[in-house]
């Protein structure tokens, strides 16, 4: 089968394996809903007959509002087979920062599923509701000259909203070419087979999720979304993957925090476990080696990589962890890419232990920002090996060195991003909004690190008054999502600056007691 959009990808062992199952799910009574190959296939049948009902242009934009899910993965199947970019968000993203998105991105249809909540949908943007029995219907798109009919491989495939500089989320904006290129990759590696149960913990506009979707149906393999509840609780997580029979766990360092405090005994007891993969920060090595003690078979890979290209390399983390090991290797760009090392002057960086911004030549780069050519022409440079090649790469200011067998060690940004409970952070748009509450002179945003717990966001503002802090914190979820509101407010005269008159982030720090 040849692939050219991303659906084809997906839906590949539909042909070969098609009462296996492709998707295995929290049901109804908590029981498990299982979804095959070939009753997914149907369902995105039915989706894409019932969208094209609507008289839409290859290009338009759909928003899916939902948690991952079969369904979701059938609608966003269904997208890709007409050509419809899709930008997906969380049920709970705020109504503010979705307004934001909309107003942004200009989509012709906003689905969700039969639960949700979401009201407000400006008039001109057609809504529905989507589920395992079809597609409702809700409101038709505003009526649109028919431009475009036939979509081609470089067309968008999505678009994830990420945290931004600027006080606004940014539009990553993927091709079918690319994705499919990364998945590609990705499976040269070996990750699964398609006799594996890959359970994904990722929300569905965590660009994590995409990846577990093409790491698992792309293999023949089953996928399974954790119910975002059971999360919450350890013993439930363990119970999905105990009773789903999961082998491998897709997911940021963070869900194993709990588990492995409350409940070692329960996740030592899950034999059929085999392998996990983490990614969107850095996983503390007293507790990877904690959980290798309980499951001591485990293989465990370490993904690196931004959303402007889904992810960068895929590395093994040795077994066992040598003593002395502080830091893991993010290693080398997944097959067919190559990460590269370039300092300020433009020059290569060759040297162990010097340190450079990690630029990526690969073929699975991002088209652009949505409605930013400034930020993309910022992001996606001229070959640094060989300007006058016309190439781009990716620079992704993040800072790393090698090790003295080449391998990559990431070592911080340059800039303010920052990761939280694996989700991408610009610290610029927490400042930006809380400089947007009535009496706010100044702020300033911080992670600080906590002992055996996760990092907090902490906050320094300074008022022209007596500043209410519920109020301020309430006014951030208003349009920033739950991870992104600061946990600790600190109210000061002043901010600190350095010699230079740079803000001194170190200064704030000793501030905070952790």
């Amino acid at each position: 089968m040849h692939f050219d959009k991303m659906h084809t990808f997906l839906l590949s062992a539909a042909g070969s394996t098609p009462d296996k199952p492709a998707v295995i799910e929290q049901g109804e009574n908590d029981g498990l809903r299982v979804v095959t190959y070939r009753q997914l296939e149907n369902q995105v049948d039915d989706y894409r007959a019932a969208l094209a009902e609507l008289g839409l242009n290859a290009g338009d934009r759909v928003v899916i509002e939902s948690d991952n899910s079969g369904s979701a993965i059938a609608m966003l199947a269904a997208c890709s087979a007409l050509g419809l970019p899709f930008i997906p968000v969380s049920p709970e993203t705020p109504s503010g920062r979705l307004q934001w998105i909309l107003s942004s991105a200009e989509p012709a249809l906003h689905v969700q599923t039969p639960a949700g909540r979401r009201e407000g949908i400006p008039g001109h943007i057609g809504t529905g509701r989507f589920g395992p029995a079809g597609l409702d219907v809700e409101r038709r798109p505003a009526a649109r000259p028919r431009l475009r009919r036939e979509a081609i491989t470089t067309d968008p495939a999505y678009i994830i909203f990420t945290s931004g500089t600027t006080g606004r989320p940014k539009g990553v904006v993927m091709s079918h070419r690319g994705v499919l290129s990364f998945y590609r990759g990705m499976l040269r590696r070996g990750i699964v087979t398609p006799d594996d149960r890959v359970a994904t913990t990722s929300p569905l506009q965590f660009d994590f999720s995409l990846l577990d979707i093409g790491l698992a149906l792309g293999s023949g393999a089953t996928i399974m979304p954790v119910p975002r509840a059971s999360l919450r609780w350890p013993r439930k997580f363990l119970r999905f993957l105990r009773d789903t029979r999961a082998t491998q766990v897709d997911g940021v360092p963070s869900i194993w925090r709990p588990v492995l405090r409350h409940e070692p005994e329960e996740l030592a007891g899950l034999d059929q476990l085999r392998g996990i993969l983490f990614s969107g920060e850095e996983f503390p090595l007293a507790e990877l080696r904690r959980l290798r003690s309980l499951l001591p078979e485990l293989r465990v890979v370490n993904c690196y990589g931004p959303t402007e290209v889904m992810a960068a390399s895929l590395t093994y983390v040795p077994d066992p962890i040598p003593d002395d090991m502080e830091r893991l290797s993010i290693g080398s760009g997944y097959p067919g890419s190559e990460m590269v090392l370039i300092d300020e002057a433009g020059a290569s960086v060759e040297e162990p232990g010097a340190v450079g911004v990690i630029h990526l030549r690969t073929p699975s780069l991002f088209n652009g920002y949505w409605g930013d050519p400034e930020l993309t022409r910022a992001a996606l440079v001229p070959d640094p090996h060989d300007p006058r090649s016309g190439q781009v790469v990716f620079r992704t200011g993040d800072l790393a060195y090698r090790g003295p067998e080449g391998e990559l060690y990431y070592c911080g940004r340059v800039d303010s991003q920052v990761q939280i409970r694996g989700n991408r952070v610009e610290l610029g748009e927490v400042e930006h909004r809380m400089r947007e509450f009535p009496g706010v002179a100044a702020a300033a945003a911080l992670v600080v690190p906590r002992q055996g717990g996760d990092p907090v966001l902490n906050a320094f503002v300074v008022s022209a008054g007596a500043l209410d802090k519920l109020k301020l914190r309430d006014f951030c979820s208003q349009t920033l999502p739950e991870y992104m509101v600061p946990q600790q407010l600190h109210v000061l005269d002043e901010l600190p600056v350095t010699d230079n008159g740079k803000l001194d982030r170190v200064a704030l720090a000793a501030q905070v007691t952790t």
